[in-house]
């Protein structure tokens, strides 16, 4: 006969193994890109164009992104590229995007290397409302982190052309999960 403490036991077990069950059934919210792998090196072509700066070695085409199983309830995301390391202190947002609806799972090699009807522009460092490839200096590779916020929010309910400092804000209470990838570069 099984004490109290084994039946507790047990029951933790079976909970926990019900509950993996479930979430592995539902899945996991993700994203994903075939042109480059979370913790890998970016294409050269993916890298800003700007022939005024020399750092800008590549054709600013954007990496195509996918995701999948987003939270029950999501009805947008928003989409930001971020670079820590540039212009310390406080770094520089290659793109923001948001009002992207749910039914969107992601965006095509090159898509968003300008404005697009799959989301609404925000206003990057480079005050641009689209995708801004890296323009890293000499030195140490930056990480550049594409994160993707799965919102309750309507995809038009936010204005055009917010920082991302100010998404930030507006999205505080309506965010419902959040998943990411990073992509590193260097001249």
């Amino acid at each position: 006969m099984l004490g109290r403490g084994s039946i507790f036991a047990a029951a933790v077990v079976l909970a926990a193994f019900c509950g993996a069950q479930q979430a592995s059934a539902q899945g996991v919210f993700t994203l994903s890109s075939p042109s480059f792998k979370d913790g890998e090196r970016l294409a050269v072509k993916n890298a800003g164009n700007n022939k005024a700066n020399p750092n800008c070695v590549g054709d600013n085409i954007s990496p195509a992104l996918n995701w999948a199983n987003p939270p029950e309830g999501t009805k947008s995301y928003a989409l930001l590229m971020f670079d820590p390391e540039g212009r310390p202190p406080g770094g520089v947002s290659h793109w923001v995007a948001y009002g992207i609806p749910a039914s969107v799972t992601g965006f095509a090699e090159g898509e968003v290397s300008k404005a697009s009807d799959k989301y609404i522009g925000g206003l990057s460092t480079q005050k641009v409302g689209f995708y801004s490839g890296p323009c890293t200096p000499a030195g140490p590779p930056h990480h550049y982190t594409f994160t993707l916020i799965a919102t309750d929010l309507e995809p038009a309910a936010l204005k055009e052309g917010m920082t991302r400092e100010e998404l930030i804000k507006a999205l505080d209470g309506h965010a419902k999960q959040a998943t990411g990838l990073i992509g590193i570069f260097s001249k």
